[in-house]
């Protein structure tokens, strides 16, 4: 064997240990996805799957992937016997299940680490910091409200599979993620009078309240019936006495067949009808509908009501700002998923929509830092 040959084969050899460190695709082999250049490590994927398979109430440990046999055996004690002429569950059957849950898993995993190194990556980017001490604050604010006693954080993070790092991380992301939306939508808050009066005028309907009717009424089964009912109003009798003697709607009869406070189009078309071309005082009746007859009065009427521009001014001033912060957040999630999603490869066997080799991403961001 030449020299040039053995360099040759040197080198290759090299390389190949090069790449066999590197991995499929870029990703470090001790990693499951790589961010930026920054590695998500197995050992943290492994840590959070567990935190995550606890936090999802799943008594029994994390689907034992690929194979699945302890999932298996665990399944088979805890499957009910299948009815008389049913099949029993197959071992490929209980590890399609094994394997379902598991991927869900694996997914909420990779994308909770990936959505950290984005939040983690879009602060540095714009600058956006937190101090130890905000953090501190506002973990021991946070510990204090849910953990009165220290033996139930203990409890806690015993319970949940996490440390008290696993904590203030997930504070930091939080307090971090609310300096972003902060930035975002800073200056969003400004709305002009031009813009407060447009809104009045083309929504004037929510600021009216319509005209409703106070009623008083007998619902009978017949038409007979109604009109010996309305005989006898019209005879001068109470209407405490008749709605007694005749009336069959139980909601209105222990009212002495008071309903009040009805808006057009919320009564039965017909007595809708009848009522809202009624005279106030005047004994109305007999009217048909699907329940019965009905004989009524209007007791009151109360005209309809448009709250004024300076009143409203407030709300609206209110709305226009909520959807001018909700149009600049939509704008800046959809911008930032797909900026971080390009920075984002994820290694075969833990792609998911939010690696940009992975599967097409779903409508709803599965990572929103601006909430």
């Amino acid at each position: 064997m030449t020299k040039a040959v053995r360099i040759t084969l040197a080198f290759c050899a090299l390389a190949l240990t090069a790449v066999l460190a590197v991995g499929c695709g870029g990703v470090p082999g001790n990693a499951v996805a790589e961010v930026d250049g920054t590695a998500i490590e197995k050992t943290d994927y492994s840590h959070w799957l567990n935190v995550v398979s606890k936090s999802g109430g799943q008594s029994s440990s994390v689907p034992d992937a690929p194979n699945f046999t302890k999932c298996v055996a665990a399944k088979r004690k805890t499957t009910p016997k299948p009815a008389q002429g049913q099949p029993k569950m197959t071992d490929d059957q209980l590890k399609k299940q094994c394997k379902s849950e598991y991927d869900a898993l694996r997914n909420q995993v990779v994308g909770l680490l990936v959505s950290y190194k984005w939040i983690e990556g879009e602060a540095a980017k714009q600058g956006v910091k937190v101090s130890d001490a905000e953090v501190k604050k506002s973990f021991e604010t946070q510990k204090k409200q849910n953990f009165p006693k220290e033996a139930d954080w203990q409890k806690f993070l015993k319970t949940s599979g996490q440390s008290q790092d696993d904590i203030l991380l997930r504070v930091k992301l939080d307090l971090l993620s609310q300096k972003i939306r902060d930035k975002v939508i800073k200056g969003k808050d400004q709305v002009s009078d031009a813009q407060i009066q447009a809104f009045y005028d083309k929504n004037k309907a929510r600021f009216t309240q319509p005209e409703t009717r106070d009623l008083q009424l007998v619902l009978t089964k017949t038409e007979a019936k109604a009109k010996e009912a309305k005989a006898k109003l019209d005879g001068g009798q109470s209407w405490g006495t008749v709605v007694t003697q005749y009336s069959v709607d139980d909601a209105s009869k222990s009212n002495g067949g008071k309903l009040p406070g009805q808006a057009k189009g919320t009564l039965e078309k017909s007595l809708d009808s009848a009522v809202f071309a009624a005279q106030r005082g005047k004994v109305t009746g007999p009217v048909k509908t699907q329940f019965g007859w009905y004989v009524f009065r209007v007791t009151k009427i109360k005209k309809a009501t448009t709250q004024s521009l300076a009143d409203a001014k407030t709300t609206i001033k209110q709305t226009l700002v909520s959807q001018n912060q909700q149009k600049a957040l939509d704008s800046f999630v959809s911008d930032f998923r797909k900026r971080w999603r390009d920075k984002t490869e994820c290694r075969e066997g833990y792609t998911t929509s939010d690696c940009k080799n992975g599967p097409k991403p779903t409508p709803t961001p599965s990572a929103q830092p601006a909430q």
